[in-house]
């Protein structure tokens, strides 16, 4: 048995080195796995800013487009309104027609529903479907306001 001692001290020297080398590879594998993840965090970062960067983007562009329908509510004042229902049906499309679409549905929107259709009555089927569309759009983004 005396044989067998330097067998069992070299077993549990193996078992010793077994272990160290164990513990070596996994704490290597464990920081690979946190290199990985930290990279993997890096890119979706670069992905999360982008999508921030693009919605900002997009906010703006819609607070511009807000904007310009406000600006278009001022001038259409209700002087400018009052002068339009007071026109002639078929003079007030003529003139409608050949400015801003956004200015037209503006003073459109603002005016007496039946004076209006009078008016849209007059334009082209184009013209006045343009137009329609365009005073619903704006009715749809107040309501959701």
């Amino acid at each position: 048995r005396a044989a067998g001692a330097p067998q069992a001290a070299n077993h549990d020297a193996a078992k010793d080195a077994v272990a160290k080398y164990c513990s070596v590879i996994s704490m290597s594998t464990a920081e690979q796995r946190i290199r990985l993840q930290i990279t993997n965090l890096e890119t979706l970062r670069v992905v999360v800013d982008k999508r921030i960067v693009d919605l900002e983007a997009k906010e703006a562009s819609l607070q511009q487009m807000l904007d310009r329908r406000d600006e278009a509510l001022r001038k259409a004042s209700d002087d400018v309104v009052a002068i339009y229902a007071r026109m002639r049906p078929e003079a007030a499309a003529a003139q409608l027609t050949e400015m801003d679409e956004e200015f037209a549905a503006t003073i459109l929107e603002k005016l007496n529903p039946r004076v209006a259709s009078t008016i849209l009555n007059d334009m082209s089927p184009i013209t006045a479907a343009k137009l329609t569309a365009a005073i619903a759009g704006k009715l749809q983004v107040k309501r959701k306001s």
